[in-house]
């Protein structure tokens, strides 16, 4: 059977929320592929003023994508800087605390639980797709205690997820992206990148990844990984002379931060299935031309899968993997103009000239 099943799996798990700022909508879908690797979170109330919306998508296996759709927005709505308002500090330091969490015997276990096993309550396979649903507690005390066994020098895992998060507070916008998923916004009908797609052949990429002593081969880390980016692949980060921003392959993410004005409709989350086969600009269109006739936005993004799914594994786009999340913001927090840049302070060099560069607003 191979990565490509004999004929696509089109059943789609989906799921629509609102609270009084704003209101969502998501799909996933496993279509060709031989196994779902994606996961997804959307927690419209991480707080009383925040939302929150990840998504990830794994290669090598689903866990690391399903650990982060499980734990990533806890570390952020529990660390110190989200506390004192600083959200792009909180997102960052959780990017890397996820790697951190994997590792040693509580790490393995929690993988493993994670996998492809039989939920001996429900009696379901575990999470073909995982998503925390968005009445989950964010206030459990969890200090992810170091804990002895068997597996107390387990490195990590050697497969990995990319994460493109966006939380929602008030006018703020913040979003947090390491890999090739990507979060578009629309303004005014003009799609702009809020996110750059993490690939080797990228300079300030392809200088860290050499400098850490890998390779680049056909476009890929050590001829195996076409990301730079990415949460677990232990393998990549194992330079111990090297902080984890340095090393072969960072979970270090690209923070943006925007101030939402009147023009902002609608805010777009998706892994690389979807660019693959649609531009930025292509898919706001697209979800433009569908909300004129379809409210539910989980049936637009449901729209958006069929649009992209190939007809056949014969060239490769539209076989793999998607997951899309709509948000679109009711109403603007407040009567402002809309800024004529974005704050890219913490994002990478801008030598890019592709759809995938974060554009000035």
């Amino acid at each position: 059977m191979g990565i490509y099943l004999s004929t696509p799996k089109t059943e789609k798990f989906s799921e629509d929320g609102e609270n009084d700022r704003l209101r969502f909508g998501l799909s996933s879908m496993q279509g060709w592929r031989s196994t779902m690797e994606d996961a997804h979170a959307a927690l419209p109330d991480l707080d009383t003023s925040t939302s929150f919306f990840g998504v990830y998508d794994g290669h090598g296996g689903k866990v690391v994508a399903k650990f982060c759709a499980k734990y990533l927005h806890q570390q952020v709505f529990r660390h110190e800087a989200y506390t004192a308002g600083d959200i792009g500090t909180s997102v960052l330091k959780s990017f890397f605390r996820m790697d951190e969490m994997m590792r040693g015997q509580r790490g393995w276990r929690e993988l493993a639980v994670l996998g492809d096993k039989m939920n001996k309550f429900s009696g379901m396979i575990e999470g073909l797709i995982w998503s925390p649903r968005s009445g989950d507690k964010t206030d459990q005390v969890d200090d992810w205690a170091f804990e002895e066994g068997p597996h107390s020098d387990f490195p990590g895992p050697t497969s990995g997820c990319t994460a493109c998060v966006a939380i929602v507070r008030e006018n703020q916008l913040v979003v947090a992206n390491a890999g090739d998923s990507r979060c578009v916004i629309s303004r005014n009908g003009q799609a702009y990148n809020l996110s750059r797609d993490h690939k080797p052949d990228l300079e300030a990429e392809r200088d860290r990844i050499l400098k850490a002593g890998g390779f680049i081969h056909a476009g890929r880390v050590n001829g195996s990984l076409n990301l730079a980016r990415a949460i677990g692949d232990m393998e990549f980060k194992q330079n111990k002379f090297l902080p984890a921003e340095k090393q072969i392959v960072t979970a270090n993410p690209d923070i943006n931060v925007v101030e939402l004005c009147n023009d902002d409709e609608f805010l777009v989350l998706a892994c690389d299935g979807i660019w693959d086969c649609m531009s930025s600009q292509q898919l706001v269109e697209f979800i433009h031309e569908q909300l004129k006739s379809e409210s539910k936005l989980s049936v637009v993004c449901e729209k958006v899968m069929d649009r992209c799914l190939a007809p056949s594994t014969a060239g490769g786009e539209g076989c793999d993997n998607m997951t899309m999340i709509l948000v679109q913001f009711k109403k603007p927090s407040a009567e402002s103009a809309c800024a004529s840049s974005v704050d890219k302070s913490s994002t990478a060099s801008d030598e890019v000239q592709d759809d995938s560069k974060p554009a000035d607003l």
